[in-house]
């Protein structure tokens, strides 16, 4: 009897390993058409701190794109494979985000990055993917030089800031012609971190260009208490436009205070970031009535599946869409189409899937009709709209007035500014 049981047992043992060699044979370990359950990747976002709003909702956003994704059969090429996020806290810190960075390639062993809202997170987190081999998918940061490192495994989805700054002096230009305003100057003001410095530098090449003096140009800490000097320099120096790169506290700040010192200039424009947030009405109020600032999508823009897609989320989380939450939204969508082509989670093939991303249907319109990427990783043809802060039926609204094709039906620009009534 004694005999038998090892008998059996010796035939147990063997089965196993032949089932093992088999299930070796299956290919595991990253290759082609992978029978994964789950396809794990990694974003860093603010989720505390002064940008946690920005943080929120770029991760419902995701959150939403993930549940339709995975709900329509998930990555079909990976055997219906389930998108998988793991969100990191960088706290707006661009040395937390490192951190995290590190954390999410070698301990979550996600295979992809994606986020991160600041560019001075995305920087150096980047540095850390291209150096692990990581595909890092950029979809809200815009600071020009993210994509102009030579990086290989970097791809975004953003305009670069020189695009808004471009758009911006275009902008300016076609106004003072168009209501007979001459522009002569203009003064900047900006946080003191990557975007805002990467905003100065684009300006000093545009604004020149377009015949506009630059006669401030006044830096300042993120985040900051007080905001009173910079505005009583912008109200001694009186420059004819006011150009702003602010987080929502510093917008906020800013936007109030230049209210409390009748500072009027013939425009005030903001370059996304804290004049975006859903917060910044909230927390300027009134004072931002007639504010200019750009954009790469809107609520009240005419593209497909904008009006549906930003009802869902105003059902799901209670408000509208912004930019932001749409780059988000619109990047799950590239992911899913990069690693359904890829059939793989092997980092080369994501990467080259990626560089061959050629995306003109489905959900990701409602940001651009093309989606595309340049031998940098940058994508070539993100929209740019210009919005102002309006009342209407006495509700505050984004306006997108400009360019006249994406304009809301029936919008008029209020330009020069009026000051506050």
């Amino acid at each position: 009897m004694r005999f038998r049981n090892k008998r059996y047992i010796g035939l147990l043992v063997a089965l196993v390993f032949v089932l093992s060699l088999v299930a070796g044979c299956g290919g595991g370990g990253g290759t082609d058409k992978e029978a994964a359950k789950e396809i794990k990747m990694g974003t860093i976002l603010p989720l505390s701190g002064s940008a946690a709003p920005l943080g929120k909702i770029g991760q419902e956003a995701r959150d939403m794109a993930i549940e339709e994704i995975n709900a329509a059969g998930g990555i079909k090429s990976m055997d219906g494979a389930k998108l998988k996020m793991v969100y990191s806290d960088s706290k707006g810190d661009p040395a937390t985000g490192v951190t995290e960075a590190e954390k999410l390639i070698t301990q979550e062993e996600v295979v992809l990055l994606t986020g991160c809202y600041q560019s001075g997170v995305a920087m150096p987190s980047t540095e850390v993917a291209e150096r692990y081999q990581i595909p890092y998918f950029v979809d809200v940061p815009s600071e020009d030089k993210i994509t102009e490192r030579g990086f290989k495994y970097i791809f975004r989805l953003a305009e670069k800031t020189s695009w808004r700054n471009k758009a911006q002096t275009e902008f300016i230009t076609e106004m003072s012609k168009k209501y007979n305003t001459p522009i002569k100057t203009v003064g900047l003001i900006y946080e003191n971190t990557a975007w805002g410095q990467g905003a100065v530098t684009a300006w000093e090449k545009y604004l020149p260009a377009a015949g506009l003096q630059i006669v401030m140009k006044e830096p300042y800490p993120a985040n900051s208490s007080d905001l009173t000097p910079v505005v009583l320099k912008a109200k001694q120096l009186n420059p004819d436009i006011i150009m702003m790169v602010s987080y929502v506290s510093d917008a906020a700040l800013l936007t109030k205070t230049f209210a409390e010192q009748k500072v009027t200039p013939k425009a005030f424009i903001g370059t996304s970031g804290g004049f975006a947030d859903p917060t910044y009405y909230n927390l300027a109020g009134d004072a931002c009535e007639n504010f200019f600032d750009i954009s790469t999508w809107e609520p009240d823009v005419n593209r497909p599946t904008s009006k549906e897609t930003n009802e869902k989320f105003k059902q799901k989380y209670g408000y509208a869409m912004n930019a932001e939450a749409v780059k988000a939204y619109v990047g799950m969508y590239v992911i899913a189409d990069t690693l359904e082509r890829a059939a793989s989670t092997e980092p080369e093939k994501l990467r080259e899937a990626f560089a061959a991303t050629d995306l003109k249907s489905g959900p990701a319109q409602m940001y651009a009709a093309e989606t595309k990427f340049d031998e940098t990783g940058q994508m070539v043809n993100a929209p740019i709209v210009i919005c102002q802060y309006q009342k209407v039926n006495g509700k505050m609204e984004r306006v997108t007035v400009y360019p006249q094709a994406e304009a809301r039906p029936g919008s008029q620009i209020v330009w020069p500014y009026p000051g506050l009534k």
